[in-house]
């Protein structure tokens, strides 16, 4: 008989602590990170306008 792996996949629950908190850290940092690098591009966008817009005149 064929033995059943002990991952039948990702939707199953982990019963190792440690995993769930490594999984739960992993997510929070890609979601930080993934802020930051929106929060970057907005921020180069605003930049890059405000590079098109001629200066005023006194």
């Amino acid at each position: 008989m064929a033995r059943k792996s002990s991952q039948t996949g990702s939707d199953e629950r982990s019963s190792n602590p440690r995993e769930d908190r490594l999984k739960t850290a992993l997510k929070a940092n890609l979601a930080k990170r993934k802020a930051q690098a929106r929060a970057r591009a907005a921020e180069a966008d605003v930049s890059e306008a405000n590079q098109d817009k001629p200066a005023k005149a006194p």
